[in-house]
């Protein structure tokens, strides 16, 4: 029962992930918009003194300082997928796809199999039901584990799916997750697989405990108020609710997240973020506290399909193999 659990939950991942893949690659372009592009301060001004002299002749004079830069003009979902379009062409949507399979058959194939697991010990053989903060706790244990195993391919989606933004010469042009793990490995050493797992775990933590508790607690609401029958409906009403759920919880993790596997580490300079606390300070410091929801429409424009997906491909996987 055990590996069944990993099996339709590793099924159901990545159908679900591949069909919403472009969704998820403009939210991740979404949340680098205004990165290395702080906004002046307006409180610091170049004020000439009220008693000044001239400078005498031949003197040195300093050149007057460069304009500020003007602030980035950031676009919404639909703007960002019609200039990835138009610049990269329809492929671009699906760059990052073979990360995306790899991260789903390592990641949500875990989680999904260790809170089966949690969910059948923990259950209450009286009423076939489980308390709310056990489903909590079992999602945010599964979770966890689950982010650690699929970490490596994590960061390959995230700069695949970030390196249209960049000028051609900067771009690192990986040819497939395989490739961006080698290469990763060889050039910035086999930690930077796991650089931002604190962040990965966290939101895989709150990820899971909110899509799969809530998912499960919806249902069985529904379904004891006699609200609806088992069936269709029953499952997509369950499973936006927790899509939303999850993107409410998980998006300020995913924002920094997304910034610190995107960085680039040059040798012999300085990272431009020492880590998830350095970036999320950063972050609201040079863009306000509100960068830390930036991509939300795209993210719950994504986690809505993707939950639905999931779990209706799930449940009809169940019904598939419920004899085996």
């Amino acid at each position: 029962m055990g590996v069944k659990g990993f099996v339709e939950g590793g099924i159901a991942s990545i159908v679900a992930g591949c069909s919403t893949h472009p969704l998820d690659l403009i939210k991740v372009r979404m949340q680098l918009q205004g990165e290395g592009h702080a906004p002046p301060n307006p409180s610091v001004q170049n004020l000439r003194p009220a008693l000044a002299f001239r400078a005498p002749a031949g003197a040195h004079v300093a050149p007057p300082p460069p304009p500020p830069t003007p602030p980035l003009t950031r676009v919404g979902p639909v703007a960002v997928g019609a200039r990835i379009l138009r610049q990269e062409g329809v492929a671009a949507l699906f760059s990052g796809v073979s990360a995306t399979v790899l991260r789903q058959t390592l990641y949500s194939t875990t989680r999904m199999g260790l809170y089966d697991i949690l969910k059948q010990k923990w259950t209450d053989p009286a009423t076939g039901n489980m308390p709310l903060t056990r489903k909590i706790v079992a999602g945010l244990i599964a979770g966890g584990i689950g982010a650690a195993v699929g970490n490596p391919a994590d960061v390959a989606m995230v700069r695949m799916q970030a390196d249209g933004r960049l000028p051609p010469e900067q771009r690192r042009n990986y040819r497939s997750v395989v490739d961006a793990i080698q290469r990763m490995a060889r050039q910035e050493g086999v930690a930077s697989l796991w650089r931002g797992s604190s962040l990965t775990v966290n939101r895989a933590m709150l990820v899971t405990a909110s899509q799969l508790a809530s998912y499960d607690q919806i249902k069985e609401t529904i379904l004891a108020k006699g609200l609806m029958k088992d069936g269709l409906g029953t499952h997509v009403t369950a499973s936006f609710a927790a899509g939303f759920v999850a993107a409410v919880a998980s998006n300020p993790v995913d924002v920094i997240k997304t910034r610190v596997m995107n960085m680039k580490v040059e040798e012999g300079r300085e990272p431009p973020y020492s880590g998830a606390a350095d970036c999320a300070l950063k972050t609201v410091r040079a863009e306000g506290p509100m960068a830390l929801y930036k991509g939300f429409i795209p993210t719950i424009s994504r986690q809505g399909p993707f939950t639905v997906v999931l779990f209706v491909t799930l449940e009809q996987v169940r019904k598939l193999l419920k004899d085996f």
